[in-house]
């Protein structure tokens, strides 16, 4: 989420350890949590209200099927088989040419 490796995180800490001190720390952790989590529901809340979820959902499909359509479309093993047809049939014209 916040893409923090483990020596920041030890410097994170270290510094609120020396800030809050030992005696108080876990109370703030605990509020930190407590408004982490009043934060995440808030914006549940607002992608509900939003619609977001669903439109972002409806993206996904329709880039899907765009995908799909483009892989049915794709005529490349069509020409690749009809070009080695065609080669095969230019050798046999050729062998009965030489002949």
């Amino acid at each position: 989420m916040f893409n923090i490796g483990m020596a920041e995180l030890i410097v994170v800490l270290l510094v609120a350890f020396l800030i809050v001190g030992p005696k108080d720390l876990p109370k703030v952790a605990k509020w930190i949590a407590r408004q982490v989590k009043t934060i995440r529901k808030f914006v549940r809340e607002v992608k509900k209200e939003t619609g977001w979820d669903d439109i972002a959902k409806e993206f996904k499909d329709t880039k899907e099927d765009i995908a799909q359509t483009f892989k049915d479309a794709d005529v490349t093993k069509d020409i690749q088989g009809a070009a080695r047809e065609i080669e095969k049939e230019i050798k046999d014209i050729k062998k009965d040419v030489e002949a």
